[in-house]
């Protein structure tokens, strides 16, 4: 290990640091604009010019690599001077418009230039124009002459991302970054260049003019989506929340977060919140008042066998507090329960997230990898790009924008008896994993499938993992859930509703549905749904508005506090249900703050020894299918209701009108063309083409409204042409 001199301070670094890696370590500052410690080295900027004793000309920090003896000087008047010029000429074409740029106040340019520019310029040509550049409706680019072509956001889309979406093209003054011809920025992770951006160039679209950073107040928070439980900042303006940031966590999200993390807090505001409780009375709905609310839901469920649906994406402590009503669920898209009781513990990743990207064998199977889970998808991207063999078993061959070692893509069907044929892939590994996606999870033969990823597991040595479905996938099993399974509750005559949008949250939307208007529906809500199987609604506050806990897929407890006042009469989920529980005199309901309930539920116990994915259950193969199989995803920004009224996320290409997609061939026999609508179990729906799509299959993505009269996620479908009417 080198030992060199910064600044007359010594300090050892490992071989083959740079002189940035040095200056940092003895946190000695260095202005800089390309470099960022998570992408590669561009040294274009050559703002962190540095003085490097016998070196002829100032040297870049972030590209010059430590030597033993090197002696560095940051603030020389060498290095000064280098810096002080360097940045005269990034201003020399920068348009003067900070007191209305809409970046002014978190500007790594105008900071910098307070201690490296000058007072005036000695340039009096006319500044270039570059003109705006179209990227969709998350990421702005409006103003892209502000733009120092640092090329953080095209390393970006290289590197982590997995997929280059924008490019530097033209030389010299002339050089401007573009997108590709006629495409938009779509990677599920595109808004993490706003952030990378050290300028004004690429802002937030929805945030945009909104507010100053000056007049934002921030506060931590945890994101409520996908199983990785990302550390945020939310930052509120009027008891607004007006914008979401990732909070770096080296362990978790790193410094990134998914696009459905940074702007679903645009769904906060929909006009379908609901604000007040309703009942319906005479058929009709009328808002009431909290004593009127609970005095209508007494009378419909006491002395009712009555059971609980919870969403995968409600608190720990909500969870807990539903599992003591009656029976409860929280596994809503599940198909098969014939693990219950054969588990030796809790489904979880089986590893911590940050060892992801140091496997160097895995399977990973039935799963809709990038947009089930983005960050877990960039760790392992980053374990892909460094040697390790990740092998696909699904029934869609999609591109993970990784180096994939080997697909095997078969039938739904036929998951579960593939799953042993991947000895020899894994055999040989130092760190191998098996992971069971969503899809593996919701399949009617999901049981079979663990079985056989644990047999292949044992077989080979690697390590088993679930990849996790939702916030508190984890959380929902550590808060006593489930109960009894979805399939048993639906049998009730009365049910009580926690964050469910049944039509789109549960396996058989049908069949969910047809069962809830048999009966009594409470339904505990932030949204305004489902007014036709209801019969009560309680307002409770969403993730921004409520404190609570949240348990990620590596079992880590993470809590949260509310970051702006609740809407209306909105009242934390807690809450309500202990009133609930205590009007219908039930026990275990004397809990009078968060922290208590939280406490009950765990009572002191270590997390991480109710962990395992043992499974007792032989291995089975499982039954031949006949028939035309649906396959179904869930679109990532239809998963949960607060991506799906998020108006921003709507408009992205993740969220168009599904389509019934099939390979060729079936399209061949039916005698349908790409772009002809098919009935699909009676449901009109638009073909597609597919042809890496499995024989005898079509992929429906379920959790969307006009694909949930089609019935369950999982089985065989009546597939028909429809006869397309001459225009007169």
């Amino acid at each position: 290990m080198p030992k060199l001199q910064v600044d007359g301070k010594e300090v050892e670094v490992a071989q083959g640091a740079t002189v940035m890696d040095a200056a940092n370590r003895l946190g000695i500052y260095v202005p800089y604009f390309c470099y960022h410690k998570k992408l590669s080295i561009a040294a274009n900027c050559r703002m962190c010019l540095v003085e490097v004793e016998k070196a002829p000309k100032p040297m870049p920090a972030c590209a010059t690599p430590v030597a033993e003896g090197m002696k560095v000087w940051t603030h020389s008047p060498a290095a000064k001077k280098a810096q002080n010029g360097v940045m005269e000429f990034l201003l020399i074409n920068h348009p003067l418009d900070c007191p209305i740029c809409d970046q002014g106040g978190e500007c790594q340019l105008q900071d910098l230039a307070v201690g490296y520019g000058m007072s005036n310029s000695r340039y009096t040509e006319e500044k270039r124009v570059v003109l705006r550049k179209e990227l969709g409706p998350l990421v702005a680019a409006e103003e892209m002459s502000r733009c120092i072509q640092c090329t953080r956001c095209v390393r970006f889309g290289q590197e982590i991302a997995g997929i280059m979406e924008l490019g530097m093209a033209g030389r010299g003054e002339n050089a401007e970054i573009v997108s590709f011809v006629g495409r938009a920025v779509e990677s599920e992770l595109s808004g993490n260049m706003i952030d990378l951006c050290p300028v004004g160039a690429l802002t937030s679209e929805p945030f945009r003019y909104k507010a100053r950073t000056w007049e934002l107040t921030r506060r931590k928070s945890i994101a409520p989506h996908d199983s990785l439980g990302s550390n945020l900042v939310v930052q509120v303006k009027q008891n607004k929340v007006l914008r979401v940031l990732p909070l770096e966590n080296e362990a978790l999200n790193e410094c990134w977060i998914s696009d459905k993390d940074r702007f679903s807090y645009e769904g906060l505001n929909s006009p379908d919140r609901l604000a007040r409780p309703m009942v319906k009375r005479n058929g009709r709905w009328e808002e009431a008042d909290w004593e009127q609310a609970f005095d209508a839901v007494i009378d419909g469920l006491k002395g009712q066998d009555f059971g609980v649906l919870a969403s995968p994406h409600a608190a720990l402590e909500e969870l807990f507090l539903a599992g003591k009503l009656g029976p409860a669920d929280f596994r809503l898209r599940h198909a098969d329960f014939s693990g219950d009781g054969k588990r030796a513990g809790i489904p979880w990743l089986g590893m911590p997230i940050a060892e992801v990207q140091n496997l160097d064998r895995v399977l990973v199977a039935g799963s809709f990898l990038r947009k089930d889970a983005p960050l877990l998808a960039h760790r392992l991207r980053q374990a892909a790009k460094r040697g390790a063999k990740v092998h696909m078993l699904h029934s869609v061959d999609e591109d993970w924008l990784m180096p994939v070692a080997s697909r095997t893509i078969v039938r739904p069907s036929e998951i579960a008896r593939s799953v042993s044929s991947f000895v020899d892939a894994l055999k040989g590994g130092k760190n191998a994993a098996v992971l069971l996606g969503n899809f593996a999870q919701q399949h009617p033969q999901a049981a079979a499938i663990h079985a056989a990823a644990q047999a292949l597991a044992d077989a080979t040595g690697a390590k088993l993992g679930f990849l996790g479905e939702a916030a508190n996938s984890v959380g929902g099993y550590l808060a006593g859930l489930p109960t009894a399974n979805v399939d048993a509750i639906l049998q009730k005559k009365a049910f009580v509703l926690l964050n469910v949008e049944p039509e789109l949250d549960c396996a058989d939307p049908q069949k969910t549905l047809a069962a809830l208007k048999q009966g009594f529906v409470v339904s505990l809500t932030s949204w305004k749904h489902s007014l036709d199987v209801a019969d009560v609604l309680l307002p409770i506050a969403p993730f921004t508005e409520s404190s609570g806990t949240f348990v990620n897929t590596e079992g880590r407890v993470q809590s949260f506090q509310a970051t702006v006042n609740a809407l209306g009469e909105a009242r934390p989920g807690w809450k309500v249900l202990r009133v609930l529980g205590s009007l219908l005199n039930l026990p275990g309901f004397e809990l009078n703050s968060l922290e208590e309930v939280r406490s009950a539920c765990l009572k002191g116990a270590d997390v991480a020894s109710r962990l395992s994915n043992r499974i007792n259950l032989a291995v089975e193969q499982g039954n031949p299918v006949s028939g035309i199989q649906r396959i179904a995803d869930v679109p990532i920004y239809f998963a949960d209701p607060l991506a799906r009224r998020s108006p921003p996320l709507q408009k992205t290409r993740d969220a168009r009108p599904p389509r019934a997609w099939m390979n060729s061939r079936l399209l061949a026999r039916l005698g349908v063309a790409a772009g002809q609508p098919v009935a699909v179990n009676g449901v009109k729906i638009a073909a597609a083409l597919d042809d890496k799509l499995p024989d005898d299959c079509v992929r429906i993505a379920a959790a969307h409204p006009s694909t949930a009269p089609i019935g369950p996620m999982f089985g065989t479908l009546a597939l028909e042409k429809v006869a397309v009417g001459r225009a007169a």
